[in-house]
Parts: structure tokens; sequence; C-alpha cells
């Protein structure tokens, strides 16, 4: 069997095989515009809100400088080694931790993209319920879940890059309307800009505002699994702008103060519902478009990423293809079973943990391709061969993400809790350095152009 999928767009959305060359590959606009459906969540409006709520705007500011360039130098490094290699993030995770880690992988993204799922599909039926006076929301939810799930079965090439290219103007101009109607409707709120609120952490207000933008590192695995699609000589483009400063510019500075904006127009509660309020308010029915525009392009991205990695995981569990709708429909169905529980109740807290589990997973994987670049080039081999399920490079993940756990679960040093996202990186890296410096048996060795290494499980679907 071949070592990669053929070369034709029904085949090419496999995470479990190694992209094929340039070839086949997307180009620059395509994926800039698959990816950027990203761009247009409202979770982005309501984080930066919160951050202001919580540490007031001068240091909600300086936290989002911080954070676009955290993000914008991080994943200009991983989309530059997806690109070169062609790997998913669950394929550089077997080359990291072997298999248990590739597997471990595929199902924190999986899980979590199905959680953001369900948050930026409530949005939509809370706006749909609100806007027209009632409902049952549980057919809000449905109708929320059913019109996405065909939006993203034709995959990044095949339809991602058109939808989300088309929308992306009117959710720019929408943007700006919303802005227009505010002010008209509330006139410019005073001192927004300069909101001050009575901090009561134990960190400065601008290093609070950085870590909340650290629960969002998934965004690092999604460039992987995306950029992987990206020619080689786009690499440049693609690491500025598509996956760069240039995209983290506009998704968390530009949405941020947007959202911050409208709800010091409106004097809204700093919450979900009280951006969805400021939209209805600013523009009515075309506010309610504008935020089905914002989530149909995020939920594509979501949907994608649920259904390409439970795709994967099953393929390494089962050692058998399955077509990806199928685990767009699972994806789905499990989204609306989220959806009719108490999700917020128990989301925040699955997702922080969920996210020290990221965070050590970006610090390992940045802390192996700083380590790879010191050492001479290896002989290509299948990615995880040589490593054990519980090598050390396995217990380093873990007991960094263990560590950030217990730090966030105890309330004796309210510090450590809030720093908790900080000090797993630095655990992580320390930790995994001795794996890093002496690997046995794993590739760590920069893949060139001819690079040829083995897919995970079989062929895909063609």
């Amino acid at each position: 069997m071949s070592d990669h999928p053929p070369a034709d767009h029904a085949s090419i959305d496999a995470a479990g095989h190694v992209h094929p060359d340039d070839r086949a590959r997307v180009g620059r606009w395509s994926l800039a515009m698959a990816f950027w459906a990203l761009f247009s969540a409202m979770f982005w409006l309501y984080i930066a809100e919160a951050s202001n709520a919580a540490v007031g705007t001068v240091n909600t500011v300086v936290g989002l400088i911080l954070t676009i360039a955290t993000y914008g130098a991080i994943n200009a490094v991983l989309a530059r080694h997806a690109i070169r290699t062609g790997q998913s993030a669950s394929l550089f995770s077997r080359e990291i931790f072997g298999p248990l880690g590739a597997g471990l992988a595929a199902l924190l993204i999986g899980a979590t993209a199905i959680y953001y799922a369900v948050f930026e599909g409530s949005i939509i039926a809370v706006a749909l319920q609100e806007f027209f006076g009632g409902g049952d929301i549980r057919l809000w939810y449905l109708g929320a879940v059913l019109y996405a799930l065909p939006l993203v079965a034709g995959g990044v090439q095949n339809w991602m890059d058109k939808l989300n290219g088309f929308l992306l103007p009117f959710y720019l101009v929408g943007l700006v309307a919303v802005i227009v109607a505010a002010t008209v409707r509330q006139g410019v709120p005073s001192g927004w800009l300069t909101q001050t609120v009575a901090l009561t952490g134990p960190l400065p207000g601008w290093l609070t505002s950085y870590l909340i933008f650290m629960g969002v590192w998934l965004i690092m695995m999604f460039t992987v699994d995306f950029a992987r699609h990206g020619k080689r000589s786009d690499m440049t483009f693609h690491s500025r702008i598509t996956f760069g400063w240039v995209f983290y510019f506009f998704t968390f500075g530009v949405n941020g103060m947007v959202g911050i904006y409208l709800v010091s127009a409106w004097h809204t509660t700093s919450t979900e519902t009280g951006i969805i309020t400021a939209i209805l308010g600013s523009l009515g029915f075309l506010g309610l478009l504008l935020i089905l525009v914002s989530q149909t392009r995020i939920n594509t991205a979501n949907y994608f990423m649920a259904s390409t990695n439970l795709q994967q995981l099953c393929t390494m569990i089962t050692g058998r293809s399955t077509p990806r709708f199928l685990w767009v429909v699972v994806s789905g169905v499990v989204a609306y079973l989220f959806m009719l529980t108490n999700v917020l109740s128990y989301l925040v807290q699955a997702l922080a943990w969920q996210g020290v589990l990221i965070t050590s997973w970006v610090s390992i994987a940045l802390t192996s391709l700083a380590c790879a670049r010191r050492r001479p080039a290896a002989p290509s081999r299948e990615p995880g061969r040589g490593l054990s399920a519980l090598g050390w490079p396995v217990v380093a993940w873990a007991t960094a993400s263990a560590v950030g756990v217990v730090l966030i679960q105890q309330d004796v040093v309210p510090a450590l809790a809030a720093l908790a996202p900080l000090v797993t990186v630095v655990l992580s890296v320390l930790l995994y350095l001795p794996a890093g410096r002496h690997p046995r048996g794993a590739r760590h060795s920069r893949v060139g152009s001819g690079d040829r290494s083995p897919a995970v499980g079989p062929g895909p679907e063609v």
C-alpha cells in the first residue's frame, strides 16, 4: 500500500497520512480562507471582554499585544514544520511520543473541537431564540447543528475555502456596521479605552489577561492540521499571514476591541449572551445575519477538526479506514447531546484541564523541534518507531499536565492556580529535554521535500 493518499481532492483530508507533495496541496488563498474561518468566532469578542471585565482595558490591551506576538511566533514555527513535513498534529505527536501520544493528541483535538462547536452553536441557538422571541431552545440547538454538518463534508479543498472566502467580506462589513450602529444608537461610550477595575487576583492585571488568552492554545494544534495542506513555495506567506501575526492581529486584536466597545456601549454583562444582545440591539435582523455568518464560518473549522481527528483515532484503534463524513455526523450528535445538558457548568472546567494538556503538548513540540535543529539529520523512518507506549516523552507530558491540573484545582495558593499554564510550559520543557537531547529510535530530523514518511494505519477513503 502506498505511503501517501492519492492526489485527488476527496482523499487528502485523511489526517492519518503524511500529506502528498506540493502538486496535491492547496493554493495559498484557499488555505488562508479555510483557516481564517477561525477569525470570525464570537468567542474572541467574548474572551476579550471577559478579560476587560476582570482587569480593565489597559491591562487587556497589553495582554492582547503579548498574545498576538506569542501566538504569531509559535504558530509560524509550527506552520513551517507542518508544511515541510506534511504531518498532522497526530502524526507529529507519534514522532515525539509514540503511538499512545498520537492517539491522545487526536482525542484531545477532537474532544476540544466539539466543545468549541457546542459553544459557538449555542450562540446561534440563543441568538435565534432571542430574536424570534421564544421557542424550545432544544429545537434551536438541533437546527444549529444540522445546518452546519453538510457545510464541512467537502473538506479543505472542496468546499471550506470557497464557503469561508465568500463569507469573510460579509463578516468584515458586519463588524464595521455593528460598531457604527452601536455608536449611532448609544453614542461613543465614555472612557471605554481607559476603563479600570479593582484587581482582586494575586497577579498583575496584564499577566492575568495574558494567561486568560493562553487558555486557547488549542488553535496551535489546529495550525498543524491545516498547515500540512500548504505548499512549500507558500511557506513564508503562511507563516506570516495565514497562521502568523497578521491572523492573530485580526483574530485577537480587532475582534477583541470590537467586543470591548460593544459591551461598553450597551452596558451589557460580560458574557456570551451580552455580546449577542449588543449585536442584535445594534443591527436587529442584520445583526442576526452577522451572528449566523460568523458562527457558520467558525463551526466549519470546529467540525472539520473534530471529524478528521476522530477518524484518525478510529483508524489507530481498529486498523480500519472509515469515511470522514461518518465522523462529521458523530461530532454533530455528540455536540447536540452536550447542548442538552447544563454544559456551561462543566465546560469551563473541562477546557481548563484540556488547556493544560494542550499547553504542555505545544511546549514539548517546540522543544522537540529546537533539539532537532541541533542534531545531525537522522535516517528517515516511520514516525514513532522505537518509542515505547510509556516512554519518557509521554511521562514528561503526563507529569507536567498533572501538575498543571493540581495547581488549577488547589485553592491554598491562588497565585499558583493562576500561573498554572506558565508553570506547565516550563515544567514540560525541563522534563522533556533529556529525551529531546538523546532520542532513542525516534525520528526528530527536519524533513526535506523528498520525505516519504509512511502513513499511520490503512489508506484513506477515495
